[in-house]
């Protein structure tokens, strides 16, 4: 058999896999080699065989002075004036920053922003921190001082957006394709809008950031039940790694321009986390740069398909949940072949998720029966749409589990198979498609944009 090569995102250039495979890795006289796999707070370690392949992101390097690059970023942003210009004469104005799913470096992109608002006449207590939950649940007490630090915490308000409650939402008219548009009051009655994200692959969007931060960030149930919708979803291009064609991006660009943002910074971060790029300015313009540097630095790309994908949803915060797990899945869904495994390692250090896509997931005794609820105009369920992304993959592969967080009388209830060790699940692959099976095992889950090579025709 063939063996699969990893296209070098950062210098255009083909190697032989195997030769970088053993780098985030430790082999043994046994066959087999030792790798640490995103998991939870502390990461798990595994066994695997030697002939597997570990895909990676490329060694990109952290920004060698940080505080220096914010600064310029802000002083010299993308298609779009200065911060402090923007800033002067405002009355007031609205931050907008991921919740704890994300890991955002709030810690230091927030206070350079915040010391130029007041600088420019903008009084602390009329800036508003506004955490885009989606709907997710808040963030608060010591999550919240995890989250954009204890000075911060302390001395600025900081609310959690509510999807829910319709009294804290603003109507905006509709979508072209229909969705209607609520958003955050206090982001809508804000006289300077400011967005700041993370830029990684994303399930649906293609790519997280820019106008995520708002539209799924700081939308309403009704705008998420559009835009999360069975069709739209269903939709080849709405997947990760793709911008061109996604209806879902196109939808949600549309709702953050409606909405308006002022200012957008974005930053892209390696497998340690750390800052590689930062992309300040223009909401579109801005993000558009992160995301073609994100698609150099995240990318990993295969010859051929391969038997078993072993992979992980990146550890703390994105392994919380069941409901987060997902987006591990997914994102290895391209390079396996159809009727092949994947097999996750996820904490779920919170369970399978919020009440609505536990009980529906555990209500869901197979994917046809959730296909034909999907089918039905009247059916919604809030998370409804992470169930249909776990459907898509479990109708091209079989799907393993390791979880230490899943209770045990729901592990027979969650669709996938749940496993007690790693390693003997991939020897039950092995005993089943030979010895020489093609594996390919992801350490960093979703934030490495796998893809399978193109053929030249």
């Amino acid at each position: 058999k063939r063996s699969p090569i990893l296209h070098c995102a950062t210098r255009n250039t083909v190697i032989n896999f195997a030769s970088i495979s053993k780098t985030s890795s430790t082999a043994n006289s046994k066959g087999l080699m030792k790798v640490t796999m995103d998991y939870g707070r502390e990461g798990l370690d595994i066994e695997i065989p030697d002939h597997a392949h570990v895909l990676q992101m490329s060694n990109a390097p952290a920004l060698s002075d940080l505080n220096h690059e914010l600064e310029a970023a802000l002083a010299h942003p993308i298609a779009a004036p200065a911060l402090r210009q923007l800033a002067r004469g405002r009355s007031n104005a609205c931050v907008v920053i991921a919740d704890i799913t994300r890991p955002v470096p709030n810690t230091v992109i927030l206070p350079p922003m915040l010391h130029i608002l007041e600088e420019e006449g903008i009084a602390r207590e009329d800036i508003t921190i506004l955490v885009g939950t989606g709907l997710h649940r808040p963030n608060e007490g010591q999550e919240l001082v995890q989250l954009v630090g204890e000075e911060i915490a302390r001395s600025y308000r900081i609310v959690n957006h509510k999807a829910r409650e319709r009294d804290t939402l603003t109507y905006l008219g509709d979508t072209s394709g229909g969705a209607p548009i609520w958003i955050d009051t206090l982001y809508v009655e804000s006289d300077l809008k400011v967005a700041t994200s993370l830029i990684e692959p994303h399930l649906m969007a293609g790519y997280s950031g820019g106008r995520k931060a708002i539209c799924p960030g700081l939308m309403g149930v009704d705008t998420m039940r559009v835009l999360h919708g069975p069709q739209l979803l269903s939709h080849a291009n709405a997947a990760e790694g793709i911008i061109e064609g996604n209806p879902f991006h196109r939808q949600a660009l549309e709702v953050a321009q409606r909405a308006g943002v002022d200012f957008t910074l974005n930053v892209a971060m390696n497998e340690r986390r750390e800052v590689t790029g930062i992309f300040a300015g223009d909401l579109e313009k801005a993000h558009a740069e992160g995301v073609s540097f994100v698609q150099r630095q995240n990318g990993a790309t295969l010859s051929e398909p391969v038997d078993m994908v072993v992979t992980s949803s990146a550890g703390l915060p994105l392994d919380l949940t069941f409901y987060q797990a997902v987006k591990g899945l997914t994102a290895a869904l391209p390079i396996v072949e159809e009727g092949g495994t994947i097999l996750i390692v996820a904490r779920c250090e919170e369970g399978i998720g919020g009440p609505e896509f536990t009980d529906l997931l555990l209500s869901t005794t197979s994917v046809e029966r959730f296909a034909q609820r999907l089918d039905d105009p009247d059916f919604f369920v809030i998370d409804q749409w992470q169930l249909q992304e776990l459907c898509k993959v479990l109708r091209k592969a079989n799907v393993m589990m390791y979880s230490e967080g899943i209770q045990e009388k729901h592990r027979d209830s969650v669709l996938v198979e749940m496993v007690s060790s790693v390693e003997d699940a991939i020897d039950r692959v092995l005993n089943e498609r030979g010895a020489d099976a093609r594996i390919a095992v992801i350490p960093k889950g979703p934030y490495v944009l796998t893809k399978l090579q193109e053929v030249a025709s």
